[in-house]
């Protein structure tokens, strides 16, 4: 499997990626991917540095003839997301990936491929391995945790970095040029509320949803993809329209970063209303195929009796949180107004975790302008007093302005053009780049980010095309060759 991802063009790239796949490097359990980056630098002979926060920075000196060029940092993060199919048998701190080629993509069986940003750490080490690439003097930053936080960035000190240039690799589509993106922050609504018996009359039901497409909750939350959480709590509402009901428990979604795909509910209604609880169930499932049978062909309802030993929530808590979770915005909440196409602002609702007396709901808030994610932000607050959760916020990191005339990026543009025979995409994304923490350290510095064509990013279905980042490795050797003049 590994040895035919091996052979793939340019094979030095490929191998390093298969070599970087063999290393657990889920977010905040870097230290296994930092001690073989570190190995990495140190068997080439190149200073290898690693500050206080875990940032790996690999130094190389300029090919001959390139002495005179400006300096350059090439940039990408170690941590993947670590996503799996609710089937499929994997432990992501033990188990490498398990690649294969399908067509032109390469593929992983039920988890998360780890091509954002695995490929562009493995391009990175690629060119510090290479001997005959001719680049200028360049510095390989490998920063931390960018997934769930951007702890690295944020830990990342002025005078690190001596570069005039940073290319990051961490773009998902190789015909674009990305000049900024959006800020975002975590917000998180905890409650604990009172549990009482089930009644003895009462029947358990699990409600299972699952099979959607989940996917990037910032560069894929234009798609209109369906949303686990929000379905599943559609549905309940609906039950406690008709019902008295009990949740006993509820787990649905995972990382902030990622669309959730599944949600399981288990509540307790009257045994006597069995029938129309299950009616209701089967419309819910018709109404859903319909609605989301393009965006989420794959996905799946089941509700069925089952037997759970565990108290339940007070109907009347059960009613204000399903209102509660109705309010809170989540998709596109703003499109922008000067960049056609760019969503500006949105929310993700990521995890629904309700068991033993507590609730936890946690959403990832993004914009491109800082007071309205701000006003959002007072939106999802207001959706939560329903049920008086305590509401905390965490993490929030600045967007990245776009600067379109910045000399690397006209020169990338004309030569993309010149290239491929037509202009490349220049635009801000929706996603969280790190280039708008570095750049507020190193402010100076001009940035531009680009990497081959990834789909499905933090999710099982995640693949990379594979003539997509052929393209990619070309066009990055010519820029290299192409950066100007130190002044």
């Amino acid at each position: 499997m590994s040895k035919k991802i091996q052979e793939l063009e340019p094979t030095i790239l490929w191998k390093n990626f298969a070599d970087l796949n063999e290393v657990p490097r889920g977010s905040k359990k870097e230290e296994r991917v930092i001690a073989f980056m570190q190995d990495f630098g140190k068997k080439l002979g190149l200073e290898t540095l690693t500050d206080e926060t875990g940032n790996v920075l690999i130094k190389k000196p300029a090919t001959s003839g390139m002495e005179d060029r400006k300096k350059i940092v090439l940039q990408s993060h170690l941590d993947m997301v670590h996503q799996k199919n609710n089937d499929t048998e994997f432990d992501f701190d033990s188990e490498g990936i398990k690649m294969y080629i399908d067509g032109d993509w390469v593929k992983a069986e039920g988890t998360t491929l780890g091509a954002d940003n695995g490929i562009g750490v493995a391009t990175m080490m690629s060119l510090l391995q290479s001997t005959d690439i001719p680049h200028p003097a360049m510095e390989a930053l490998f920063t931390i945790d960018e997934e769930t936080g951007m702890t690295g960035a944020f830990g990342l000190k002025p005078g690190f970095l001596e570069g005039e240039i940073l290319l990051n690799l961490d773009t998902e589509d190789d015909d674009e040029l990305t000049i900024g993106c959006a800020g975002g922050v975590n917000v998180n609504a905890d409650k604990d509320y009172e549990e009482v018996e089930v009644p003895s009359d009462f029947q358990s039901f699990q409600l299972t949803i699952k099979g959607l497409s989940g996917g990037h909750s910032g560069m894929e939350i234009h798609k209109g993809l369906g949303n686990a959480n929000k379905l599943m709590n559609r549905l309940i509402y609906q039950l406690v329209e008709e019902f008295e009901l009990g949740i006993q428990q509820i787990e649905g979604g995972g990382l902030r970063n990622a669309i959730p795909r599944e949600s399981t509910a288990i509540v307790a209604a009257s045994a006597s209303n069995k029938d129309s609880f299950i009616k209701i169930c089967k419309q819910f499932e018709s109404e859903i195929k319909d609605e989301y049978g393009v965006t989420d062909p794959h996905l799946f309802f089941e509700v069925k009796e089952v037997n759970f030993d565990s108290k339940m929530s007070k109907s009347i808590f059960t009613k204000q949180l399903t209102e509660a979770i109705y309010a809170v915005p989540v998709g596109i909440i703003r499109m922008s107004s000067t960049m056609e196409g760019l969503v500006q602002t949105s929310n993700n609702l990521a995890q629904v975790s309700m068991k033993n007396g507590h609730l936890r709901c946690l959403c990832l808030c993004r914009s491109a302008i800082e007071t309205e994610k701000k006003d959002a932000v007072r939106a999802i607050q207001s959706a939560f007093t329903i049920i008086d959760a305590d509401f905390s916020t965490d993490g929030d990191y600045p967007g990245w302005v776009p600067r379109p005339q910045s000399d690397i990026v006209e020169l990338m543009s004309k030569m993309y053009e010149e290239k491929f025979n037509e202009k490349p995409r220049v635009m801000a994304g929706h996603g969280g780049l790190e280039c708008g923490i570095i750049g507020s350290n190193y402010p100076k510095m001009d940035m531009v980010s680009f990497g081959p064509t990834i789909e499905g990013p933090h999710s099982p279905d995640e693949k990379v095309k594979i003539s997509s980042v052929q393209k990619f490795w070309g066009f990055l050797l010519d820029v290299l060759k192409a950066i100007p003049k130190a002044e």
